[in-house]
């Protein structure tokens, strides 16, 4: 039993703590009070060379990321790489088109109405590639940018969805293939691009790999990120840096093309061949190029297109905006009964359907699958670190990548894209993807009508 001395000690001790609180309080708005006087009378005083607000005005002037990168840039003097891709926006972009339900003068669909959103890809091949929605993961390569983790996650999740997953330019990961659904092998253009008769046989298309929406061309990469198992499987001996070749083993000029395509085609026994690009002022020359040498499918990277680690100058300087180069593209391969599959900063169900009236067969996502992986999961490494180092190879905290939970988001992304997309096609009373078209699309300026070839709003 507590005594009455007791008592009135506790009394005492919780009497002196709120003393000590009121007077921490006085004392602190007292110093805040002076802090905050202090600052905006230096603010409001000192000349710009020595006033703090010269940091706002550099900013607005330069951006916050200008800034930074140029800080970054004075570290050692290399090039600057940036995770996940450029930050450009273009006008006109798919923001600019809207779609037109039907209503009165035609019939939307029940809400009930099963939307046929099946796509066959490459159907001049003997065997092509069929997928139950048209979105697909794009290639993000194992060793070269994703995990181990990241990428069976990805596999489980097209698997689920009956779509397709692209390996990326990394050396190929058996496990990835494992667990895929419809699995996409890029010949790419590293030492190990070429690929194996067994890679191959497990593939359900080839995709030559030329260049990406942000980046092309040859470049280096990080030995020290690099080691480990991909190194391995990539087939580097020890210390042998990973560096990518102007193209795929086997090319050393432009008469190789056929051969090299004779051989491709022996060994894909059937299945669709696929040519990625970034997509460039030159598009209908490398187009028809593409066209003569058989290729069954083109894959086209816009400019928004994003990428692991390459140089701030091909992100923002090379390239053209991905809807200039669907129409483009589009135009040009109207009469060849070519797939294309267009790629590059596509975010929304909306912006993906808009391609697809506008002549894509399929739509590529990367960094859409590549956030939705770390859904949930990002508290492991928050404050500290960005979510993106739970999928990144080179990263200390990729085991802590939850697999089951992060393949069912991005199935879970996957479907709600695909769902929102049936919705828009009921209410323009459309049963199957082949029946939606340009028409189906207003422009609501004059530069996106001229552009698309789309009627204006007004």
């Amino acid at each position: 039993m507590i005594s009455v001395e007791e008592i009135l000690l506790y009394i005492g001790l919780i009497a002196i703590l709120l003393v000590l609180l009121l007077l921490a309080k006085f004392i602190l708005r007292a110093l805040l009070k002076w802090m905050i006087g202090d600052f905006t009378s230096k603010l409001f005083s000192d000349m710009y060379g020595e006033n703090l607000f010269e940091i706002w005005i550099a900013g607005k002037r330069n951006s916050i990321q200008n800034l930074v990168e140029m800080e970054l840039r004075a570290v050692d003097g290399k090039p600057l790489t940036r995770p996940v891709g450029p930050t450009l926006k273009f006008s006109p972009d798919f923001d600019n088109l809207m779609f037109v339900p039907s209503q009165l003068a035609k019939l939307s669909l029940p809400a009930s109405f099963k939307v046929n959103m099946q796509v066959t890809i490459g159907p001049n091949a003997k065997r092509p590639m069929t997928l139950s929605m048209p979105i697909m993961i794009s290639g993000m390569g194992y060793g070269v940018a994703l995990s181990e983790e990241s990428k069976i996650a990805l596999a489980m999740a097209s698997k689920v969805l009956d779509t397709a997953i692209s390996s990326g330019e990394g050396p190929a990961l058996p496990e990835e293939r494992e667990n895929a659904g419809k699995y996409v092998l890029q010949i790419c253009r590293w030492k190990w691009g070429a690929r194996t008769d067994e890679e191959i046989s497990y593939a359900d298309m080839l995709e030559v790999q030329l260049g990406q929406g942000a980046d092309s061309g040859a470049s280096n990469f990080d030995i020290t990120a690099f080691q480990g198992r991909a190194s391995v499987l990539g087939g580097l001996s020890d210390g042998e840096a990973p560096i990518s070749f102007p193209t795929p083993p086997g090319i050393q000029c432009l008469e190789d093309w056929p051969g090299f395509m004779e051989i491709l085609r022996k060994r894909a026994k059937g299945i669709p061949i696929a040519l990625k690009l970034m997509a460039s002022g030159n598009l209908e020359e490398e187009l028809s190029f593409a066209v003569d040498l058989g290729f069954d499918v083109i894959v086209l990277d816009g400019a928004q297109g994003g990428t692991h680690g390459s140089s701030s100058i091909k992100q923002d300087d090379f390239g053209l905006p991905t809807l200039q180069a669907l129409v483009r593209a589009v135009a040009f391969l109207k009469t060849s009964n070519v797939s294309l599959i267009i790629a590059g900063g596509f975010f929304t169900p909306g912006a993906c359907l808009k391609a697809l009236a506008l002549g894509a067969d399929a739509v590529y996502l990367g960094t859409v699958p590549l956030f939705a992986l770390t859904h949930m999961q990002t508290k492991k490494v928050l404050p500290w670190e960005p979510p993106a180092t739970l999928v990144f190879y080179n990263s200390k905290e990729k085991h802590k990548l939850n697999i089951e939970m992060a393949h069912k988001s991005v199935v879970n992304v996957f479907v709600s894209m695909v769902l929102e997309m049936e919705e828009a096609m009921i209410s323009m009373g459309k049963k199957t993807l082949k029946e939606l078209n340009a028409e189906d699309l207003i422009a609501l300026d004059s530069d996106t009508a001229e552009l698309t070839n789309v009627r204006r709003s007004y």
